[in-house]
């Protein structure tokens, strides 16, 4: 079980960074029609909830997790790829 922050933002930018790997296409089509968390919803509630079993609840927080998830989904991996609203 996980219980420093720093191992557990470490973690959730493994899980995210995997579900970006695995799901390319629908990464960039999600992307490009502004609906990338919806086409990716079942890989996102898998990945948090692979986080949440890692992680203590002590230290748990939405924040790491959905932070981490823009920090590498949209700022990281989304950033050459052309949308209206990212």
């Amino acid at each position: 079980m996980i219980t420093d922050i720093e191992r557990a933002k470490r973690l959730a930018r493994t899980i995210i960074g995997d579900i970006v790997l695995y799901n390319k296409e629908k990464v960039i089509e999600g992307i490009k029609n502004d609906n990338v968390f919806d086409v990716l919803e079942e890989e996102i509630n898998l990945g948090r909830k692979l986080f949440e079993e890692k992680v203590d609840t002590s230290i748990i927080s939405p924040k790491i997790f959905d932070k981490t998830l823009i920090d590498i989904l949209i700022a990281k991996y989304g950033k050459d790829i052309n949308s209206k609203i990212w």
